[in-house]
């Protein structure tokens, strides 16, 4: 799926009430701000807008309050944390909606900017409700998106106001970018183009692996999906998690691999536990050869040596899931060996996916990569070739 879509420069924001729809869906800590990536990742479009003359009323949803007031979900510390990053005073609305709020947003004069109350307090937001859409849209004269983490959902926020409101709708520069590197490695990669998948489940990737064997060189399974296709291709997987509902399914994506000439890699080597426990008894083991009591927590050195010898020379790598249970690290050797290749590798490097996210930063190697896609399940569904709601109801250029 490519999309050309217009952006915040091909549309006058001078005077103009605009609407942004970012993701500040930030991890919390006893109402503590624990990483505000996202926050910073959306100052360049507010600043844009503030700073061509445009009073900026933002929005955004913040965990899963069930569209009930929650104090826990409150956007106060989003909105203190923009005062800090804009240098400019950012008030937080009482609601999403409300007459007050409504006020806020009629007295906001250029360049300044006004944070609503967390979008999902309102139980209409994710039932994509035309009403809430055109109250939202009412407040503003032009609507921006910006928040690729949600454009795969169609609420109210996020869609809505682009097919009810009746507003201009366009993209801020976080799509703008995910955009055009996930479309142009998927539509005109530099090859080789190499696909690295990890997770636990088959039945969570069968979509991308299905999209990326049309595309890809070399496809690279790892994680516990892995064990599936093991399954599939007869070997013995002991207590490993595998989904023996989709071994038919695991035979025929091999089958497709091999008639496209994909190179798909499976793991050669494991580190196997007795349990799952990050303090279990473990040990190496040849892929085809896991015994009965024991599970695959992680790829072994043969593999890491495997996987990042094919990304080599690569042009475009993609890599979504990691190759174990890397939050333990007895079992985050093989990830950390991907995340290195991957950084060295010298390619266009896409990186999707929390797991995977989570260890690239950890490790060191973020400013290593290309792009650090900012959605989770958007990216996936993007890779996937799946239509974005909240991308497709913005202009096209």
């Amino acid at each position: 799926m490519t999309y050309n879509k217009k952006t915040i420069e091909d549309i006058d924001v001078s005077g103009k009430k605009v609407l942004v729809r970012c993701d500040f869906n930030v991890p919390l800590k006893d109402g503590v701000i624990t990483s505000d990536k996202r926050i910073v990742e959306a100052v360049p479009t507010i600043k844009y807008l503030l700073s061509h003359g445009a009073a900026v009323i933002l929005c955004s949803h913040m965990g899963k309050p069930k569209g009930q007031v929650n104090p826990k979900y409150t956007l106060a510390p989003v909105a203190a944390r923009l005062t800090e990053l804009l240098g400019q005073k950012v008030p937080l609305a009482p609601d999403t909606v409300g007459p007050e709020t409504r006020k806020m947003a009629a007295d906001l004069k250029p360049g300044e900017a006004l944070l609503l109350e967390n979008t999902r307090f309102d139980p209409r937001e994710e039932k994509n409700d035309p009403e809430f859409a055109k109250e939202l849209a009412s407040m503003a004269e032009i609507f921006v998106n910006d928040a690729f983490g949600a454009a795969h959902r169609a609420h109210a926020s996020t869609a809505g106001v682009a097919m009810y409101g009746g507003l201009p709708a366009v993209c801020g520069y976080l799509i703008q970018k995910e955009i055009t590197v996930m479309g142009k490695a998927l539509e005109d990669p530099a090859r080789p183009f190499v696909a690295i998948l990890g997770g636990a489940k088959v039945s969570d990737k069968i979509g991308v692996i299905n999209n990326l064997i049309e595309k890809c060189d070399t496809l690279i399974i790892g994680g516990g999906m892995a064990y599936t296709f093991f399954k599939a291709e007869g070997k013995s997987v002991g207590t490993s998690i595998c989904e023996y509902d989709k071994l038919d399914l695991a035979r025929q994506m091999i089958d497709k691999a091999r008639e496209r000439k994909v190179n798909f890699l499976l793991p050669v080597d494991n580190i196997i536990g007795r349990e799952y426990d990050e303090n279990t008894t473990y040990m190496r083991i040849y892929s085809d050869s896991i015994p009965d009591g024991w599970m695959g927590l992680d790829i072994g050195e043969k593999t890491q040596e495997l996987f990042a010898k094919s990304l080599v020379g690569a042009g475009t790598v993609v890599w979504n899931g990691p190759m174990g249970v890397s939050e333990w690290d007895n079992f985050a050797a093989g990830t950390i060996s991907v995340a290195k290749a991957v950084a060295d590798s010298g390619a266009i490097s896409i990186i999707g996916g929390g797991d995977s996210v989570a260890a690239v930063t950890k490790l060191g190697f973020a400013d290593k990569m290309s792009h650090i896609s900012t959605g989770g399940g958007a990216s996936l569904e993007f890779l996937e070739g799946k239509d974005l709601p909240g991308i497709c109801a913005l202009q096209d250029k």
